[in-house]
């Protein structure tokens, strides 16, 4: 019986021990009996379905009533995989092979560091010099009926102090900030060309509206390519405004889309509304840092003056930027001197600020529709919208050569421009205001009833817009 008690005591001593070094270890102890008939299997510690029902490698399933194995762990910091397996690092987001992190966006300038003034009197400039100020640039603009300015505020004085000294020392000026103003476009198309000519009943599917006539469209946006084959045979003329010092040109993309739009040739892959019409663009912009096209206030005042000096009887302005008392100032002498002004209303969002050149009264603002009809999510929205055009996946041209679909507020202002040509073409007398409101009044009211925030007075119907009034 000794004996026998000595070998218990050994075979109990050495479970012991083996429970102690299966607990370091960070296994686990099965059941006496599977230790006796299994020589020394151990239990799966497998959390993952196998295929047994029970969750275990090899389990029964439901009806296995067999014990479960008696876990006993060490503690972690006991544990020698605590101290002998490397450590392995949180786990990270998959990033893409050759991808680049993205990074916020670096906001856009919104004005250069210069302030622009017109009216103000000779005795008025000397003191503004005489206090730190520098004429930067001084050119004349008929429209205003006078010089605007270009000017520097003194070394150290913040602008918004500048202007407000500029204000105050000529109080019947107009001076403001040197505002930039962007074209209205949304690269973000992804393709398909829609039938834009027949959303808005355009009076010519094929070749150019019958009541054409020789009526002149001016163009104010970034360069343009004139050897695209979307002019081909056009007329098509292309000025820069010209400054003491040159700055880098703009990109041509944007300027070819809107121009071929208009007046793209009937044979090309994008004929425009009004083939073969006399087409005055005006290169306004500048390429800023990175992809940034720009047109301060000082260059687009002026390039809308040298339209109306012309007598271009309708601008297109498919671009947009803040309010400013000189460009303000600028589009109302322009239509009161008889020029029709159409601009893009803005893909700033739903809740954004109204958009400008757009917002003034003198202008007519146009949001972008896609071929269902639904206004772009994208496009701005407020009391000063007047009309809806197609503004999504339009089929224009791209800035070499062929086509690409476009979608923004920019590629809706053609459709309203166009139509308002005709109009002009047809009834030369026709006042911008008279033009306006047989082009609202023919539109197709989307939205509530009446003019609304989103489609103005909605959709535009050129239909009848090569008929005189009734």
């Amino acid at each position: 019986m000794a004996g026998v008690a000595k070998r218990l005591k050994r075979l109990a001593a050495a479970l012991v021990a083996l429970g102690v070094l299966a607990a370091i270890l960070g296994e686990t102890v099965p059941p006496l009996g599977a230790i006796a008939g299994a020589g020394m299997a151990f239990a799966d510690d497998d959390d993952g379905d196998d295929g047994g029902g029970g969750g275990r490698r090899g389990a029964r399933g439901d009806d296995d009533d067999r014990r479960p194995a008696v876990r006993l762990r060490a503690p972690r910091w006991l544990s020698p995989r605590r101290w002998f397996e490397p450590r392995r690092a949180a786990p990270r987001r998959a990033v893409q092979r050759g991808a680049t992190p993205r990074r916020a966006p670096i906001p856009l300038q919104t004005r250069a560091e210069e302030i622009v003034a017109v009216g103000l009197t000779p005795a008025e400039l000397e003191r503004l010099t005489a206090a730190g100020f520098v004429v930067a640039e001084r050119r004349q603009v008929a429209l205003l009926g006078g010089d605007v300015f270009r000017l520097r505020a003194p070394t150290g004085q913040p602008l918004e102090t500048a202007l407000a000294e500029v204000r105050a020392a000529s109080p019947q000026a107009a001076a403001d900030f040197n505002h930039f103003y962007r074209p209205e476009q949304d690269n973000g198309c992804a393709g398909g060309h829609c039938a834009s000519h027949l959303l808005v009943a355009w009076p010519a599917v094929s070749g150019a509206p019958a009541c054409l006539g020789s009526v002149k469209v001016g163009l104010i946006d970034t360069a343009i390519n004139p050897e695209h084959d979307a002019f081909a045979g056009g007329q098509v003329e292309v000025a820069r405004i010209a400054d003491a010092a040159p700055l880098p040109e703009s990109a041509r993309q944007h300027g070819t889309a809107v121009a071929a739009l208009l007046v793209g040739a009937q044979n090309s892959r994008t004929p425009g509304l009004l083939p073969g019409a006399r087409l005055v663009a005006v290169d306004a912009f500048h390429r800023g840092s990175g992809s940034d096209d720009r047109a301060d206030v000082f260059t687009l005042v002026r390039a809308v003056d040298l339209l109306a000096g012309r007598g271009i009887d309708v601008v297109n302005l498919s671009l947009s930027g803040p309010d400013n008392a000189l460009l303000a100032r600028t589009v109302a002498a322009a239509s009161d001197k008889g020029s029709v002004l159409v601009a893009a209303a803005g893909n700033n969002g739903p809740r954004a600020a109204p958009a400008y050149p757009a917002a003034y009264e003198a202008v007519i603002a146009v949001t972008a529709v896609d071929k269902a009809k639904r206004v772009y999510r994208r496009a701005n929205q407020g009391d000063y919208v007047d009309l809806a055009a197609p503004g999504v996946e339009v089929w224009a041209a791209a800035s070499v050569r062929g086509v690409r679909p476009k979608t923004g507020t920019s590629f809706a202002a053609p459709f309203v421009t166009a139509a308002a040509a005709l109009i002009k073409a047809g009834d030369p007398e026709a006042t911008p205001q008279v033009i306006a409101e047989r082009l609202t009044r023919a539109a197709e009211d989307l939205g509530e009833p009446g003019r609304d925030p989103v489609f103005g007075w909605g959709l535009l119907d050129a239909s009848g817009a090569c008929g005189r009034a009734g």
